[in-house]
């Protein structure tokens, strides 16, 4: 096997083409460190497209990271399904293939875009890396569509970035045993990145501070956004959050409301504008974010990426889902699965509040999705993978 210097060498002579394909925050918070890291190789040659799923919550992130775009796609529409966007990423996507002609396109997670860009890059005859491969919770619906996105996008890919052993194990359970890697999760190079960018001083963050007010209150950061909690899983949700503060006067919940206008007009009409212990805020860039995690004393969420983010702050999770596709945030107990069953989210977050030694056990745990440093093994494995192609 050829050293790290001698692969530079023959590489470098003949570059590889790598298009990276992102369309939501989540991707692009991801993403980020790779983008960053590879654009820095000299043997490949990068293009980053950005499919516009999510619009202005992407642009801050990428503005936050340094990061710019080769390919700009305007597939987001108000009121579009599922139906619209799987085909507008698709049919967009051709252009943007026949023009970068890569040689291998990298998708992430479970998105729509993802999956779209995967099947695009099929049809054009381009190779598929995926990035966060093989998690899984096999239940078709939960999360829905993310599940079946990550089958799918996991069927066509050619080389799978896995985040953990058990994410690897998953893949060679369905019969894909060849170029599967083992990284860690790029979340936490992201977090890590994204903790030395943050400006406290900024008027973002004094705005924060100005709303969180008195250092000694405990602040808990809620964050919902899944389909499939849409209706009675919020007001669940919603009733357990109203419980719990009052029962806890010196508590404050903050509550960065998703766009999605199913979301905002549901938090919007349950908790008004003026409670005064839950605390609607418009999105915050991610610099924001990883600062309000900070100072959260928990987190409450149905959201995937942080259960990786957190354990790397030491902060507990309450996961507001009936399923999750990371179980080794379970395994290790630096999260708890709750559900959307009123009773049991106020039992569980109640436990944590007012146990100090329930809430030192969580918040110890060391994060079993890496070490900061899994960007860098993609790119090791990436080299190593075209270098047996040549």
């Amino acid at each position: 096997m050829l050293c790290g210097s001698e692969i530079d060498e023959v590489m470098s002579k003949n570059q590889i083409r790598i298009l990276i394909v992102i369309g939501t925050r989540p991707e692009a918070i991801k993403m980020a460190p790779l983008i960053s890291r590879i654009r820095k190789e000299p043997f490949f040659h990068i293009s980053v497209c950005n499919t516009g799923q999510h619009t202005d919550l992407i642009d801050g992130v990428l503005d936050f990271f340094s990061i710019t775009t080769d390919y700009q796609l305007s597939t987001m529409a108000d009121n579009q399904g599922l139906y619209q966007l799987t085909a507008s990423v698709i049919k967009e996507m051709q252009a943007v293939l026949e023009d970068a002609r890569p040689d291998m396109v990298l998708v992430h997670g479970d998105t729509t875009t993802s999956f779209a860009a995967s099947l695009a890059a099929f049809y054009y005859g381009s190779m598929v890396g995926h990035v966060e491969a093989g998690l899984r919770t096999y239940h078709k619906i939960s999360p829905f569509p993310e599940e079946i996105n990550r089958h799918l996008t996991g069927v066509i890919a050619d080389v799978h970035f896995a985040p953990t052993n058990f994410a690897a194990s998953n893949l060679n359970r369905e019969g894909i045993t060849e170029n599967v890697f083992i990284t860690g999760n790029t979340v936490v190079d992201a977090l890590f990145d994204a903790i030395e960018r943050v400006d406290e001083s900024s008027g973002e963050i004094e705005g924060l501070k100005h709303i969180i007010g008195d250092d000694e209150k405990k602040i808990i950061l809620f964050t919902g956004h899944r389909r499939e909690n849409f209706g009675q899983g919020f007001e669940e949700i919603f009733s357990a959050l109203h419980t719990i503060t009052e029962e806890n006067k010196n508590l404050l919940i903050v509550y960065p409301v998703h766009p999605n206008p199913m979301v905002k007009e549901a938090a919007e009409r349950y908790f008004g504008k003026e409670d005064s212990q839950i605390r609607l805020i418009a999105p915050v860039t991610y610099g924001a974010f990883t600062w309000l995690m900070k100072r959260a004393y928990l987190i409450m969420t149905d959201s995937g990426g942080i259960q990786e983010e957190a354990p790397s702050l030491g902060k507990p999770v309450v996961v507001l889902r009936d399923t999750t596709e990371r179980p080794e945030a379970v395994a290790a107990g630096t999260v708890i699965i709750t559900g959307t069953n009123r009773e049991k989210i106020i039992s569980t977050t109640q436990k944590l509040l007012n146990d100090p030694a329930a809430y030192r056990q969580m918040a110890s745990i060391n994060n079993p999705y890496g070490d900061g440093k899994a960007a860098e093994r993609i790119i090791t494995h990436l080299k190593q993978f075209f270098l047996g192609k040549s």
